[in-house]
């Protein structure tokens, strides 16, 4: 198994963030109804994202099966439900706060920017079959139905490709989901004592 601390996310650029967020934890005080709508969206974020890191291949396969046969982009999902599930539980006008902040960033900055430099990349690896992927499956709306590619054509994606521990693990989101337990944790902490 992979070791789950990603090095990428230690360096010192981060280092402001993570001490803001240390900060930030003595004065939210969220009620435990709050905690609840969060921690909802939180595990529903971790279920996608689990379910998605165990069936994305990078770069020697087009991944088409799990949720990415629903959706292109389920870590992404996952990452933003998470993302507002955390929010939620800083709880008041902080949760506005940072839902403020979040959802902007997301859908005007970083999301625009990688679906182009993803779509490309994936377009110049497998050309056709990507084409034809990214105009039945939506970005991030799930379809209702998955998305099964018609039997024509040569298929660059494994169909009856199966979740995996072992892509799951390569995917190095068992450090994700270390990090969002710490955070379930500590904010339900938070919930707890503040509702006392």
């Amino acid at each position: 198994m992979r070791n789950p601390i990603r090095v990428k996310n230690l360096r010192m650029r981060f280092l402001p963030l993570y001490a803001a967020g240390l900060v930030l934890l003595f004065w939210v005080r969220p009620t435990l109804s709050e905690y609840a709508v969060g921690l909802t969206a939180v595990l529903l974020g971790a279920v996608l994202r689990t379910w998605g890191a165990g069936h994305l291949v990078k770069t020697t396969s087009l991944t088409i099966t799990g949720p990415y046969a629903r959706m292109r982009h389920p870590l992404y999902v996952g990452t933003l439900l998470c993302g507002c599930g955390i929010a939620v539980m800083f709880g008041g006008w902080w949760a506005l706060c940072v839902l403020g902040v979040l959802l902007p960033w997301f859908f005007l900055g970083y999301f625009p920017r990688k679906e182009r430099l993803e779509s490309a990349r994936l377009e110049a690896l497998y050309g056709e079959a990507f084409a034809r992927y990214r105009a039945e499956v939506p970005a991030l709306r799930p379809r209702l139905v998955a998305w099964i590619p018609p039997p024509q054509g040569t298929l660059v994606g494994d169909p009856d490709c199966r979740w995996s521990m072992e892509r799951y693990s390569e995917n190095n989101e068992l450090g994700t989901l270390l990090a969002l337990l710490a955070c379930v944790v500590v904010f339900g902490i938070r919930a707890v004592v503040g509702s006392a």
